[in-house]
């Protein structure tokens, strides 16, 4: 079977594939920094329980079977870098200018509502500058 000849993009198909990319990083990016950054529930972690914790890791390391290890180890790997982040202000105002800018167009492109932003814990009031109303 003798295949049809494949057409070039045009310019235009090919602006509009590239702003459709930046649009998605650009939520993408600011609905990761949100996710990542959102109160979580439960008891805040300080510098002295996080500390606490990773001495009783070490303690507990030689006694333990090497499956618990393997969990210890990851534990303390992830305590280590949490303690590194602990108090630094996260700052989402470019991320935020990013996503106003094109939020309403990628709403209006994919078809998402207010309430599914709502929902994604994206703040009204940057709905709102975005145009994104409900």
């Amino acid at each position: 079977m003798a295949q049809s000849p494949k057409s070039a993009m045009s310019n235009a198909h090919k602006e509009a594939l590239a702003q459709g990319r930046d649009e998605s990083r650009a939520v993408r990016e600011y609905l990761e920094a949100l996710d990542q950054h959102r109160p979580r529930r439960g008891r805040k972690r300080t510098k002295e329980s996080i500390n606490k914790r990773l001495a009783a890791i070490a303690q507990s390391l030689d006694s333990a079977n090497p499956m618990q290890r393997l969990s210890l180890a990851q534990e303390r790997m992830d305590l280590t870098a949490e303690l590194g982040t602990l108090g630094a202000a996260v700052d989402l105002t470019e991320l935020e200018k990013g996503f106003i800018a094109v939020a309403k167009s990628y709403s209006d492109r994919k078809g998402i509502s207010h309430a599914a932003w709502r929902e994604l814990h994206v703040p009204a009031d940057v709905l709102k500058r975005a145009g994104i109303v409900r």
